[in-house]
Order: C-alpha cells, then structure tokens, then sequence
C-alpha cells in the first residue's frame, strides 16, 4: 500500500470520477485505474461502483477513505515538522472562516502568510460557527474564524476572543423603516425576517434576545449564505440583523441601529493539541501566540 494510491483514492472519491481524479493528479487516467485496481487487490475488496455515468464508493471504499486521508495528513504533517527544524514552513493550512467575519481582514491576512510562506498551501472553508468548532476538533481544519453568542465557549479547542459587537437592522431602501435611523426591537417583532437556520450560531444571536423581551417573530426565509441573505433583504421579501461592522460595507440596504440589539462575539480557535508549523506561524502572525487562550475553552 502506498500513499500515491491512497492520493488517488481520495481524488476519486472527491471529484466522482477517474478522468477528472487523474487530471488533478497529473497523471494518465490508465496509470491511475491501475494503481486503484493494485490497492483493492492488496486490499482483496473493491472500493469503487463503476458504471458508464457514475463512480461511488463500496462500503469498502467508505472504511477506507477516512484512514486513506488520516494517513495523508500524517505524512504531510511529518514533512512540514522535519522542514520546521530547519527553519522552514510549509505544509497546508486549513482556514475556517464564516462569511460575515470583521474583526480580521481574512483575505489579507492570508495574503500576509503566503507572501512570507510560500511553500504553504493556503485552504478556505466556509462554514456555520459550530460545523467549523468540530472541523477544528476532528483535525480537518486548523483555525477558524467564529461568530457566536458572547455566553458561548467552545470545548476541546483553544479560543480566542477577538471582538464583540451588536447587530443591526438591514432593510430595503423602500422599506418603511429605511428613513429610521435606531429602531426598537419590539417594532422589529411585527416584520417578516431573513435569517439563518434554526440551530445556527448565527440564527441563536437573534433567537435569544427577542426572547429576553419576551417578543417572538416570524422568520419567512431560512437560507445558509449571508449575501443570499442580503439579497432576499434588497428584494423587499424580508429584513435581517446583522453585524454592525459587516453591515456597515453593504449597498443597496439601509441599516438601522436597534435598541436592545443583540450582541455577539467574533472568536478564533484552533486545535488544543501542538498545531502544525504553518498553524502556529499563522497564529503568530494574528498576534495569537499558538499556546494562548482565554478561559476554560481549551479544557
């Protein structure tokens, strides 16, 4: 069994296809079939469905894709430690980042890391706040970026907290709240919302402060992406509360500030164990030293 194959494995598995995996491999799509069908001999079990539309996996294929990609990951891992002793970086770098994030300029930021780490390479992952908690648990991420409740703390990772700030309002421009500038969250309650899905981070925000005043609301449209979001809000079909500095960067919307405006903390986190070299030279480079955190989120 050799990595190469495992390399192959998961690119199939990834891409649905033997001629797409074997373009992103750099290699002939016959050298690549071959190497697979050598691994399920070794194996003595096919890890692929082949038919003339589609490739799946085996339940075979099911077991060992998660081991093929922890071995990967080990292997890369080795190489990126044994190049830190001689001091340099290299490796990947696994970024999650939710979409309305303000108290870090993200792209810049990776910009800065790859002008002084080149040999990194750099991989963004969009998600919600708690998806990216448990990626940063399994290993699949190594920092991400939060949006969370300022009561909420994430276990079995260090974090950082970075700000807090409240959300506001955002309506259309022919919304009759758009000529308001501050608005009560009560007169909010009798709108139709556009907001994330129940059980999000994102959605929670929201969710409890109208609950402290005892006020419910109606949220018409559950999407996932932020600038769906907006452009549900420029469309007249509802209003959103969102972060006041993201808000602030929007067109097309009037935003208001809201009296009892729920309030929410951007945290960074990252794995409780050692972090890989490029991790740690992105923390450092935040100015997070790769040791810290802030109260008992570690634990």
């Amino acid at each position: 069994m050799e990595l190469q194959q495992m390399r192959y494995v998961v690119a199939v598995a990834e891409l649905g296809s033997f001629t797409r995996a074997a373009q992103r491999c750099l290699v002939v799509q016959s050298a690549l079939s071959h190497q697979i069908a050598r691994l399920e001999k070794d194996l003595g079990a096919r890890l692929f469905d082949r038919t003339s539309r589609r490739v799946r996996l085996t339940a075979a294929g099911e077991a060992f894709l998660p081991q093929a990609r922890q071995a990967l990951d080990a292997a890369e891992r080795a190489r990126a430690e044994v190049a830190a002793t001689a001091g340099e970086v290299r490796g990947r770098l696994a970024v999650g980042v939710i979409p309305t994030v303000s108290s870090v300029d993200v792209p810049a930021a990776l910009r800065a890391f790859h002008l002084r780490h080149p040999q990194v390479r750099i991989v963004l992952r969009e998600g919600a706040s708690k998806d990216l908690v448990q990626e940063v648990r399994d290993g699949t991420v190594d920092v991400a970026f939060l949006g969370v409740l300022p009561s909420y703390r994430p276990t079995g990772v260090n974090d950082h907290e970075l700000s807090t700030g409240e959300l506001v309002a955002v309506v259309a421009p022919t919304h009759p709240l758009a000529a308001e500038r501050q608005v009560d969250l009560a007169r909010l309650a009798r709108e139709l919302f556009v907001d994330y899905p129940d059980g999000t981070a994102a959605r929670a925000q929201s969710e409890e402060a109208f609950a402290a005043h005892g006020l419910t609301r109606e949220v018409a449209c559950e999407v996932n992406g932020t600038d769906f979001i907006v452009r549900l809000v420029r469309s007249g079909l509802g209003i959103a509360l969102l972060p006041s500095a993201f808000a602030a960067e929007l067109t097309g919307v009037s935003v208001l500030s809201v009296d009892g405006a729920p309030a929410r903390t951007e945290r960074l986190v990252w794995s409780r164990f050692r972090p890989t070299p490029a991790a740690a030279a992105f923390l450092t480079g935040l100015g997070v030293g790769p040791g810290d955190e802030a109260g008992p989120g570690g634990r």
